[in-house]
């Protein structure tokens, strides 16, 4: 309770009173740590390490906060999940990142980290290879190589 008994001896139920309540508390607070890391340990579970972003840095922009930008693009189901090249301009903190925008862009330039994906240069030898256009009596088509898997209905 924060306080010591003066006159020892002479009141037995008081200090008996005493010693239960300091013997409640330090069961309560090893309780409370006890409790404390559990929690720690269930959060840290689902947590996962933040990505290190520097100055100049490319990344691509989360769309979840662009939906009234995106209203004349068709169904929403069909849009990107994430859009642009855009730089880091600056490193705000740990967690928030400003960026260089374009002026059609109408959102604030400092973003959460968890709105931008660090984008990732092509592999060395992994070319994406556009296949050649077949023009067929005036229109263009594709020529398909091989028919990987058919199903009659």
């Amino acid at each position: 309770m924060g306080f010591e008994i003066r006159k020892k001896g002479k009141y037995k139920r008081a200090e008996k009173f005493a010693e239960k309540i300091r013997s409640v508390q330090e069961d309560a607070k090893a309780v409370l740590q006890k409790v404390q890391e559990d929690m720690k340990r269930y959060a840290d579970r689902e947590r996962e390490e933040v990505e290190e972003y520097r100055v100049g840095n490319l990344v691509l922009l989360s769309t979840k906060d662009l939906k009234y930008q995106m209203i004349g693009r068709c169904i929403e189901k069909f849009t990107e999940c994430f859009v642009g090249l855009y730089k880091v301009k600056a490193i705000i903190s740990s967690n928030a990142i400003e960026l260089e925008l374009p002026s059609t862009v109408k959102i604030h330039p400092v973003v959460n980290v968890s709105r931008v994906w660090k984008y990732k240069l092509q592999v060395e030898g992994q070319k994406k290879e556009v296949p050649q256009l077949v023009v067929i009596e005036g229109e263009e088509e594709w020529k398909v190589e091989k028919i990987m898997n058919k199903r009659k209905v």
